[in-house]
């Protein structure tokens, strides 16, 4: 007998993927995924879940993604998860079409967002749109849909290009390859090719006790800079003005400064002593920051900078944002950075153990 077919609410929120080429170029069209899908016969096959398309309005570029568009993407996620008034009408998985651009970044949130989860939210999209006759988004689309109906993988992931990232992991490494995503410091959670292999060992499972939270945030004011040879102290003391509450600094190696600059490490003591949180992540690809193994790096621990250890640029900016919203003293946000909270880090403890998921 055939699996019962499960129930996919699809987020559209725009991006490639539903694209159409028009006079001016690519552009968002109101109604064009939905009549692409129409024509796809792989989405009526049998082991294909029943899906339904929420088109949002306006479609976005994911370089106009806001906070408020995260709280909005949540909430419709939330609405649909669980609830008598559904009337049994829940649905068993989330696919987010989403742009490329900012899509880390949108992934992150979520998974700090969505507390608990029990089922899957899968984001995607396209380096090329489905009207394309060479494209990504049809596989990328099939492929997560088909995950939504085989497997519950209760976390945020990103599926792009034969991968399947956990959300808080990801970044965008490539503007122009279809391989766009990586997940630089902690193996993907499954890959696919001719089957699909997921690494179970990986996956977060929820608290069966527990019911999935929303936790909404409150956008306040963070920024992320970028430390180059030669910054001027004034720069970074225009970005810690009030009324600013949280800052990525991204540094050097292995979260090195110029500490030789006195008054760039004046200007960071004053900043965290005015109760902004100062988070070191590294420029590089991949590694982890540690503030011990340079005095350029200890310079900033004393000037009351905290660090990220492997976490993404994208996820740490998210967590700044979740954990600010929820009302923590400055005290409990710096030692709830530093946890590992949705698998957005690897604590010291399990540095050097995980070994990368073979291909299919």
């Amino acid at each position: 007998m055939l699996p019962k077919k499960k129930r996919v609410y699809i987020a559209y929120t725009g991006g490639t993927m539903g694209m159409r080429e028009t006079a001016d170029g690519l552009q968002p069209v109101s109604g064009n995924l939905q009549r692409l899908m129409d024509n796809m016969a792989e989405l009526q096959e049998e082991g294909m879940p029943q899906y339904f398309v929420n088109e949002y309005e306006p479609l976005l570029d994911s370089s106009n993604m806001t906070p408020d568009d995260w709280i909005r993407i949540a909430e419709d996620i939330r609405d649909r998860y669980s609830s008598s008034q559904l009337q049994g009408q829940e649905y068993d998985a989330f696919v987010v079409l989403h742009g490329t651009d900012t899509m880390a970044f949108t992934a992150s949130a979520l998974s700090f967002m969505l507390e608990n989860l029990d089922k899957p939210v899968i984001v995607t999209g396209s380096q090329l749109p489905l009207c394309k006759p060479r494209n990504d988004a049809r596989m990328n689309l099939i492929t997560s849909l088909q995950i939504c109906q085989e497997m519950v993988i209760p976390e945020v992931c990103i599926y792009f290009s034969g991968e399947l990232l956990r959300g808080c992991r990801s970044t965008k490494a490539h503007a122009n390859h279809f391989k766009a995503f990586e997940s630089p410091n902690f193996p993907p959670l499954g890959r696919t090719g001719t089957g699909i292999k997921v690494n179970w060992d990986l996956v977060r499972q929820p608290n069966p006790r527990e019911p999935m939270l929303y936790l909404t945030i409150h956008n306040p004011v963070i920024a992320s800079i970028r430390l180059f040879p030669g910054i001027n102290a004034t720069v970074l003391a225009h970005v810690l003005q009030p009324p600013l509450k949280g800052l990525v600094l991204e540094t050097f190696g292995v979260g090195n400064a110029p500490c030789s600059n006195k008054d760039l490490v004046e200007t960071l003591r004053q900043g965290t002593a005015r109760g902004v949180v100062v988070v070191n992540v590294t420029q590089c690809f991949s590694g982890t920051v540690d503030q011990a193994g340079y005095e350029t790096g200890s310079g900033l621990a004393k000037a009351g900078v905290i660090s990220g250890y492997d976490m993404t640029c994208e996820a740490a900016l998210a967590k700044l944002y979740f954990l600010l919203s929820r009302g923590f003293s400055v005290k409990r946000v710096k030692e709830l950075i530093q946890q590992n909270l949705r698998g957005e880090l690897t604590p010291e403890s399990d540095r050097g153990s995980l070994s990368p998921l073979l291909p299919v």
